[in-house]
């Protein structure tokens, strides 16, 4: 037990070095996440406009076709008034051309949404464009300024790394999951006792509940915050020990 008890706290003591090379990084992974994310955003909006542009222009130009054809055949149906002989030919001559006309009427209006459509959607183009470009000069510049900051840190980090691993290997899958999920909701996961409290969150410890930890038989969590509590003994271990 004490060798577990050693193993998930060098495991902390690396994860401690690995946070402090990651608060050098400060805010920039987040801004640039941000940054990407929006550069996207705009990207596919304006994606979408140029798309509905193309959209707009072939329907156009369909519409354009069948507003010729109809005046074609609103032509035709006019010249068939002087031959026709019947009210009931007359009627129906009549309802083509009333039909006719009222498919060119709204062809036409059609066109006119469309085109308005279109110059709406070449102004956001116009608009979004410049805001894109600032957006890639950012992206750009943070990145620069993050890789510097990975290719100062990159050596210890990778120490750090091949260091948890060496660790991680004389960890069971169950404490490894177990210290995970308490690291991940807690910051650290393993913490010493210090002046008769929990040095995570500073509840009390009894004096009864330090002797037992300080046996290193098992594992012991804080009652208040849930993170496991070392003995002196574990916290003083090094990565030279069995």
């Amino acid at each position: 037990m004490q060798k577990r008890l050693k193993s998930l706290w060098q495991v902390q003591q690396v994860d401690n070095e690995l946070d402090k090379l990651e608060e050098l990084r400060g805010d920039l992974p987040r801004e640039l996440r941000l940054l990407e994310e929006r550069f996207k955003e705009l990207s596919e909006k304006v994606e979408e406009r140029k798309q509905q542009r193309v959209d707009s222009q072939k329907k156009r130009e369909e519409n354009d076709e069948e507003v010729a054809l109809s005046k074609a055949n609103l032509k035709k149906y006019k010249a068939q008034l002087l031959q026709i002989k019947t009210n009931r030919e007359y009627d129906a001559l009549m309802k083509e051309i009333d039909h006719t006309s009222e498919m060119i009427t709204k062809l036409e209006e059609e066109n006119n949404s469309l085109a308005d459509l279109s110059r709406r959607s070449a102004q956001e183009i116009e608009e979004l464009e410049p805001e894109i470009g600032k957006i890639k000069e950012e992206i750009k510049d943070k990145s620069k300024e993050l890789g510097e900051i990975d290719k100062k840190t990159e050596k210890e980090r990778n120490a750090l790394l091949s260091k948890k691993e060496a660790v991680v290997s004389k960890i069971s899958k169950g404490d490894l999951s177990y210290y995970n999920r308490i690291r991940e909701a807690k910051g650290r996961a393993i913490v010493p006792i210090r002046r008769n409290a929990c040095d995570g969150c500073f509840a009390s410890v009894s004096s009864q509940k330090q002797l037992e930890i300080r046996r290193n038989d098992r594992l012991y969590t804080c009652e208040s915050c849930g993170r496991i509590l070392v003995s002196s003994e574990i916290e003083k271990s090094t990565f030279d020990s069995n």
